[in-house]
Parts: structure tokens; C-alpha cells; sequence
């Protein structure tokens, strides 16, 4: 408990931590983490460490190149451009022109200005509880921490079939209508919609996967309003759904910028936005674009060395593999229980809902925090989410294995019997 009061006394009341007894984490290793006591945990949670926690690869890229360099982007440095020839070259479309910043909600922020820039508008649409990061801006657009409503901002329903906003049989209708009121909304407050900054998989209100035909309706949608689409690919990209790179190619679109960031550099803080050739010359038609840190060559040598081992250790097959046998096996576990109420996700991108009563599903936030705890006394470490805080959620690094699965299936066999 000295440690916590030391970090309250230094750091201030905002700061949160996991667990009733937070975990002193002191090293970590492909999917595993160890606290100060030498106690090992599966690391069910951290997508940050997208291709494990300290990948050699990864931290010898890091290490060689701060031994050699470090400037930022107004040099000629060869890791910058290369990462961002590897970046492109795995996006559809003419995404490919890549602007590097620190963190996602940077590049969230810096999305938003262009977007703003190139149609001329300044309306956005977001989804109810959405997370897209805590500059003013985007802590603005973050609908889940913040109760701020400018004129120019329109929310819409995340497509949730779960818990549907919208009574009768054609949901997939209903969320696009949604969305098409959210454009109404804007401009009948006068504000022309600027873009829609949307999430692949909605992670905030519950790792809510979208109706197939959704993106495709609501993307037209917004371009015929005359906005921009920004897919929000912090938490989504980089393979973490499976079978694709992106989360937004599950529904066959291609958007007009995308945002990145958390998995790019395994921990490293790194992130990137990524539009056309065309918008990125009209956004500097206006204005000129720098940042000290965002692109700077040892960032760039950590983001390379990330696709290179996701490439070389054929990550995506095992998200696609791993995920699917996952999922399966949660599956099963809710025929067992009934406070199971849904499980939802795709790849490693994961969620198990906790009702107190299947038929009416009320939500269960008492015992979702119960098992997070326990799950972390048995040695592995997930978290609680969603709009009712009754979700948990799994989301490891890639490099999880069946056997990883398997692990995390049984001890949340065991917790569930223990409830």
C-alpha cells in the first residue's frame, strides 16, 4: 500500500488502477507479465504489446537506432519514409500518405483538422459512448467521458444487436438511420458535416461488431452530406480482428483517413495518420504539418521492426486461428452459465457480457468487477468495460496461442464456479 500512496501523493487522484489489489508489474515477455513478488501472469488484456511484451526484434531495432540517431522529420532519415511505404503498402485504396504523431488521440485530433480543412465544414458525428482520446478536441468526441454537446457535434447509436436502440426486425435500417439523422441534426444547427469518425469495432459501449452492410451504407451516406469518413483504427487495426489487416475491410470500404496507434509500436508510443494523396495535398495547401517526436527515426525503427515480425511470425493467420478457437471455447462456457448473456468480437478483439438475468439482461457490473479480480488472483489479468461497466474484456497480445486459450478458458471455467 506504500506504493499506491507514494503514486496518489505524486501523480494525483485521475489516475486509475486495475484491481481491488493492483498488481506491481515489474517485467514482461511475449504474453506473460510478472509482478514484484515473482508471480506470473497470462496477459489477456494488453493489445498495446500487439506482438508481445519486450519482442527481441522490436527492442533491438529501438536500441541500435537510439544508439545512432535521434532527430525528427525536417531531416532526410530513410526509417520514416520506409515505414511509411510498409504502412501503405498494407491499405487498400490510395491510403498512402502517412502524417506520424505520438499517440492515437493525437492522431485523432489531427484528423479532425484536416477533415475540417478539406470540406470546409466543422460538423462531426460520433457514436454514443464512443472513446476517441482526451486532447480538448477529442476529449469532445469521446461521448463515453465527456458530457460536452457543441452544436457541431451529432452523435448516433453504435449498431448493437445485443441491445437494440430500435425496436422492429430491420436493425441494420435502423443504426443507418441513425447515422443519417446525426447528418440532419448537424445541418439543420446549420454546421456542414466535416466527417464521421467512426470505430471499426465499437470497443467503448461493448466490442460491438456492425451488421454486415452497415459501413458500406453509412459511408455513402456521410460522402453524399459531403463529409469525410475517419476510421478510427487504434483499437481495430493491425490485425486485431483477424482475416484482415484493417477492422473497416470487413465490410469491403475503404474510408478517407485512417487512425492509428496503440499496436504499432508494441509499446513504444507511435502513431500515424493515414489519407489519400489528394486530401493530404489539400490539407497542405493551407497548412504546413510538424511534429517534434511523431515520425522521428527511432519511433520509425520500432514500427518497421512491428510489421516485420507480424509478417514474419504470420501474426494474422494466428489472430485469425487463435481468435476463432477462442471465441468457441467462450461460447461454450455461456451454454454453461446463465450469467453469461452474450459473447461478442472478432480475432483477439473479445467480450464477455455478464447479465444477473438472461431474459430481460440486466446487467451485472458487481460481478464483472468479481471476476476481473478473481481472474487476476488465478494468475490472469483482463479488464471490465461497456456502458454499464459489465463486460469483460480480452484483448492480448497476438501472439497468443491456443494453449494461451486454453488457459484462459479454464480459469475462467473455474472463476465462474467460484462466483
Amino acid at each position: 500500500m506504500e506504493l499506491v500512496e507514494r503514486r496518489e501523493r505524486a501523480m494525483g487522484p485521475s489516475y486509475h488502477l486495475f484491481y481491488d489489489k493492483p498488481a506491481h508489474l515489474v517485467r514482461g515477455e511475449g504474453i506473460w507479465l510478472w509482478d514484484a513478488d515473482g508471480r506470473k501472469y497470462l496477459d489477456c488484456y494488453n493489445n498495446v504489446a500487439s506482438v508481445g511484451h519486450c519482442h527481441p526484434d522490436v527492442v533491438a531495432a529501438l536500441a541500435v537506432q537510439t544508439a545512432t540517431l535521434n532527430t525528427h522529420t525536417r531531416y532526410l532519415h530513410e526509417n520514416v519514409i520506409e515505414l511509411s511505404e510498409k504502412i501503405a503498402s498494407k491499405l487498400p485504396g490510395d491510403l498512402s500518405v502517412c502524417l506520424f504523431v505520438c499517440t492515437g488521440t493525437e492522431a485523432n485530433d489531427l484528423a479532425t483538422r484536416i477533415a475540417r480543412t478539406v470540406t470546409g465544414g466543422d460538423g462531426m458525428m460520433v457514436s454514443e459512448y464512443s472513446y476517441h482520446g482526451n486532447s480538448t478536441l477529442v476529449h469532445t468526441l469521446s461521448t463515453a467521458d465527456s458530457d460536452d454537446r457543441p452544436d457541431w457535434l451529432s452523435l448516433f447509436e453504435a449498431p448493437c444487436r445485443y441491445r437494440p436502440a430500435f425496436k422492429g426486425d430491420d436493425l441494420l435500417e435502423g443504426y443507418v438511420d441513425s447515422v443519417r439523422d446525426a447528418i440532419g441534426d448537424l445541418k439543420r444547427k446549420s454546421h456542414a458535416p466535416a466527417a464521421i469518425m467512426i470505430d471499426s469495432i465499437f470497443d467503448c459501449p461493448g466490442t460491438i461488431e456492425a451488421p454486415k452492410g452497415y459501413f458500406k451504407q453509412v459511408y455513402k451516406s456521410v460522402r453524399d452530406a459531403g463529409g469525410l469518413v475517419i476510421a478510427d483504427e487504434v483499437q481495430a487495426g493491425y490485425c486485431r480482428t483477424g482475416n484482415h489487416w484493417w477492422g473497416f475491410e470487413h465490410d469491403g470500404v475503404v474510408p478517407d483517413i485512417v487512425t492509428l496507434g496503440k499496436p504499432m509500436g508494441a509499446g513504444h508510443p507511435l502513431a500515424a495518420v493515414v489519407t489519400t494523396p489528394d486530401i493530404a495535398a489539400r490539407f497542405a495547401a493551407e497548412f504546413e504539418y510538424f511534429n517534434t517526436f511523431g515520425g522521428n527515426p527511432v519511433s520509425a525503427a520500432v514500427g518497421k521492426a512491428v510489421i516485420d515480425v507480424i509478417d514474419g511470425e504470420s501474426l494474422l493467420e494466428n489472430v485469425t486461428r487463435v481468435g476463432a478457437y477462442t471465441k468457441a471455447g467462450l461460447q461454450e462456457l455461456q451454454n454453461q452459465y446463465d450469467i453469461i448473456g452474450d459473447v461478442r468480437g472478432r480475432g483477439l478483439f473479445l467480450s464477455v457480457e455478464l447479465v444477473k438475468d438472461r431474459a430481460v439482461k440486466t446487467p451485472d457490473p458487481e460481478t464483472a468487477r468479481q471476476m476481473a479480480n478473481l481472474m487476476k488472483d488465478e494468475g490472469v489479468l483482463l479488464s471490465t468495460h461497456g456502458r454499464y461497466k459489465n463486460i469483460l474484456k480480452i484483448r492480448p497480445p497476438m501472439v497468443f496461442s491456443k494453449e494461451n486459450a486454453d488457459q484462459l478458458l479454464a480459469t475462467l471455467d473455474a472463476c465462474f464456479r467460484k462466483l
